[in-house]
């Protein structure tokens, strides 16, 4: 069914390539039967614990092959919409997050509160000081909404979604949200992939049925293929208002049927 249609992929990274140090099953050697068979590929992630760079050379170390250009984070669009709008923020990240914005001034009084999944950052004194920026007029920006991710086999931990919906109730403020199932993030490796014209013909890869097959994916057209790795747990399919166009065990047996 997918043979000869799919021309490009665009694969989730934590839970469908990788969980925490581990990589699911045949994953390295399917991406390079995927890039010798000609299928243009890029990342897309939402991952927010780690720069852009501590990223790249943890997917090297794991003995992945690709460029630092393929990756297309939603930490890297929330720094994007900081610097576009001027912003001053309070960044609820982890420290090895808060490194991609050294550049950025972050001085009060703060003019967005920016909140990606920054576990040592969810207590009482962070959430009262990003509740406080708000209410003194700052924009609340989500990098993304996941309720949950595996952090590691069998293991699942809160997302950053629960955090931010608990801000934009306290507020009553609605946040500006960046990574995905955000349409405009699946446009900008589209863009990069010369296939924005084209969507019908790109399959989007991923362990959340919402987060990474729903919303702008979904508005696109992608072809939307889910796995059932990481966070997956029995029955996700059916949470989506249109079923997914397939369920594969991994992300290699996706590739098998696609390439011979």
């Amino acid at each position: 069914m997918l043979k000869g249609k799919v021309k490009g992929m665009l694969l989730d990274l934590s839970g469908t390539l990788h969980i925490d140090n581990a990589v699911t099953p045949r994953a390295v050697e399917a991406l390079v039967k995927l890039r010798n068979a000609g299928i243009t590929v890029r990342f897309v992630t939402n991952s927010t614990k780690t720069s852009d760079e501590r990223l790249y050379r943890k997917l090297t170390q794991l003995g992945f092959t690709l460029e630092r250009s393929e990756i297309f984070t939603s930490l890297s669009a929330a720094k994007q919409l900081v610097v576009q709008r001027n912003y001053r923020p309070l960044l609820l990240l982890e420290d090895e997050a808060l490194e991609q914005f050294c550049d950025i001034d972050q001085s009060e009084p703060y003019t967005a509160v920016v909140v990606g999944l920054a576990p040592s950052k969810f207590d009482y004194a962070h959430m009262n000081a990003a509740f406080s920026a708000l209410l003194k007029g700052a924009d609340l920006v989500g990098i993304h909404r996941a309720k949950y991710y595996a952090e590691s086999e069998g293991k699942l931990s809160m997302g950053p979604g629960g955090f931010v919906a608990a801000l934009e109730y306290a507020a009553d403020k609605k946040a500006t949200m960046v990574g995905k199932p955000v349409k405009e993030f699946y446009e900008l490796a589209l863009r990069d992939m010369g296939m924005l014209e084209t969507p019908e013909a790109v399959a989007m890869i991923g362990d959340d049925v919402l987060a990474d097959l729903g919303g702008g994916a979904q508005d696109l057209g992608l072809v939307r293929l889910l796995v059932r790795t990481g966070k997956y747990r029995t029955g996700d399919e059916t949470k989506a208002d249109v079923q997914p166009d397939g369920v594969f065990d991994t992300f290699a047996d996706i590739v098998d049927s696609l390439v011979d």
